[in-house]
């Protein structure tokens, strides 16, 4: 079982940034794909970026690319997710989660039911 805290969400202005972070439990958490999510009130889960284990590759969803940056420090047990150049259409709660299947030649996961664990969301909010 793999817990997972998310922190560094908040209420920022259009064009600011801010950076979360995705504390793990794992004492294996460099075996886990990480990612991150994020919904909106009254929309689905929306995928957003995943990491490969060694942090080497990372996969971006097309709303966010350029503007975001997923990273991972295996020492620490943490994933942290740089959101920069926000807008109001990126408010939502964001969830990291953990998964544990390998796969094979450059595919990441980008669907819910990929991944194994999630945390409980961090709001991020941003005013125009």
């Amino acid at each position: 079982q793999v817990q997972l805290v998310e922190s560094g969400g908040g209420l920022v202005q259009a064009g600011g940034s801010l950076r979360l972070s995705c504390a793990a439990s794992a004492r294996t958490f460099s075996s886990y794909v990480m990612g991150w999510f994020r919904q909106a009130p009254g929309k689905v889960r929306e995928f957003v970026a995943a990491i490969s284990r060694s942090g080497g590759n990372t996969y971006y969803a097309d709303s966010v690319k350029g503007r975001f940056t997923i990273s991972r420090d295996n020492a620490k047990n943490t994933v942290y997710l740089q959101m920069n150049s926000l807008k109001p259409e990126d408010t939502a709660v964001y969830y990291c989660a953990a998964d544990s299947t390998y796969y094979s030649g450059s595919y990441y996961p980008d669907r819910l039911y990929e991944y194994d664990f999630w945390g409980q969301g961090t709001q991020v909010t941003v005013s125009s």
